[in-house]
């Protein structure tokens, strides 16, 4: 226990000073910020042709499967706001690190 506290008390500061111009910082922001807005893109076209299959199929269906479909699409909605949400919030963090 006294060399756990010893170790505790005594920890010596690091500096990582070139580490924010690396490649691999610049890189995974580049990367980050590019897969947040191609998901900010992606997720509304995707979702929105899945809920015109949806009604088309709910069209067709009887009573019990059109609630089923459109369970289904409001889940289509739901997931569709939590990507762009999602992307957005990650955009925004990335953007202080800027």
């Amino acid at each position: 226990m006294t060399t756990l506290a010893f170790l505790i008390l005594s920890n010596i500061p690091v500096y990582a000073d070139g580490i924010k111009d690396s490649k691999v910082v610049t890189g995974t922001e580049k990367l980050i910020g590019d897969v947040t807005t191609w998901l900010m893109v992606l997720a509304p076209v995707v979702s929105g042709l899945l809920i015109i299959y949806f009604c088309i199929r709910r069209s067709a269906a009887d009573e019990m499967d059109q609630k089923k479909w459109n369970d289904r699409i409001v889940v289509a909605i739901v997931s569709c706001l939590g990507a762009v949400v999602g992307s957005a919030t990650l955009n925004l963090i990335i953007g202080y690190y800027k």
